[in-house]
């Protein structure tokens, strides 16, 4: 369990060792009671560890989640990171805003942005990330 003086962006950092673990109740160790997820893009809100923990089991997966952090970005109590998640089959990216006090997570708010085909309008002025 984190200390109440642990920086936001090591208590983050534990949150995404804990969740590569695929034991969602061991999460539980850096939310706050008061622990609030958000989805803006699906308008659903998830109160409490419990209810985290139950969701992510309860998500349909071909595998163990995989959980690579591409940046995270600190400041006080408040932290941002870019993942990328998979379970062998599904893919996706999350864009999580995390605040942190008294070294734990009190709010999430995630953003899970779907990939798209680039534009052809603009083939002439960029080049491809992969």
């Amino acid at each position: 369990m984190p200390s109440a003086h642990a920086s936001a962006e090591s208590v983050v950092r534990s949150f995404w060792r804990l969740m590569a673990s695929n034991d969602f109740d061991a999460v539980a160790a850096v939310l706050d009671e008061r622990f609030v997820l958000e989805w803006p893009q699906s308008g659903e809100r998830i109160r409490g560890a419990a209810n985290f923990a139950r969701m992510n089991r309860e998500y349909p997966a071909h595998g163990p989640w995989r959980f690579e952090l591409h940046r995270l970005v600190a400041a006080s109590d408040e932290v941002v990171t870019d993942v990328s998640v998979t379970d062998g089959a599904q893919q996706a990216r999350a864009l999580s805003f995390f605040t942190v006090e008294r070294g734990r997570i009190v709010r999430l708010v995630e953003f899970w942005p779907e990939p798209y085909p680039a534009p052809a309008h603009r083939a002439h002025l960029v080049e491809p990330l992969r």
